[in-house]
């Protein structure tokens, strides 16, 4: 997209515009997350203010939620609240490699 337009992809491949530039934005970057595959977030004072993303990345974070939620579940009910404690901060851990291998 083009930046004189007032949207700019970010660092990490976001499609930004100003909360000030987003009416005359709205439609080439509803466009471009929907048929570009590219989240977008709506920016006040250089800050993100709320996201817009592509149907099929919403559904997918709702799945994984409610994957995540079911998982947290069997592990109370099967091991109980100690190894729940300790599983979060393996998780943590695991968590943090990945973002620095991405």
């Amino acid at each position: 997209m083009a930046a004189d337009q007032g949207i700019q992809i970010a660092d990490d491949g976001v499609a930004e515009v100003s909360m000030t530039d987003a009416r005359a934005n709205l439609t080439p970057l509803l466009r471009d997350v929907r048929y570009g595959g590219r989240p977008a977030a709506f920016t006040e004072r250089g800050k993100r203010s709320a996201y817009v993303v592509p149907p099929d990345f919403y559904e997918q974070a709702l799945e994984d939620r409610l994957t995540a939620r079911a998982m947290w579940q069997l592990i109370d009910e099967t091991f109980g609240e100690q190894r729940r404690e300790n599983l979060e901060k393996e998780l943590a851990l695991y968590r943090d490699q990945l973002k620095r291998q991405t």
